[in-house]
């Protein structure tokens, strides 16, 4: 167990942050979870409106780190190329 004053208030802040990226992560697979049931209902329209929400969504995320830009990118485009090939 931490025994310093900065040792436990790095504890605090830690536990904080890990409750906030587990929310953000959460998000992050939710959107990617709607996008493919759009897609796997073969809902075109849908999926085309959702997809600059999930756009901006996952680079919400990927600007604070909890996934990584390229990540963020390559979720985009693989979803851009389902909804074309529906």
């Amino acid at each position: 167990m931490a025994n310093t004053k900065s040792a436990i208030k790095k504890i605090r802040r830690i536990s904080k942050q890990t409750t906030v990226n587990k929310s953000r992560k959460s998000r992050y697979r939710n959107a990617l979870k709607k996008m493919n049931i759009l897609i796997e209902g073969k809902k075109k329209e849908e999926a085309l409106k959702f997809l600059p929400k999930l756009n901006s969504e996952l680079m919400k995320i990927a600007k604070t780190g909890v996934i990584k830009k390229q990540n963020a990118s390559r979720n985009v485009s693989r979803m851009t190329k389902k909804i074309s090939s529906i």
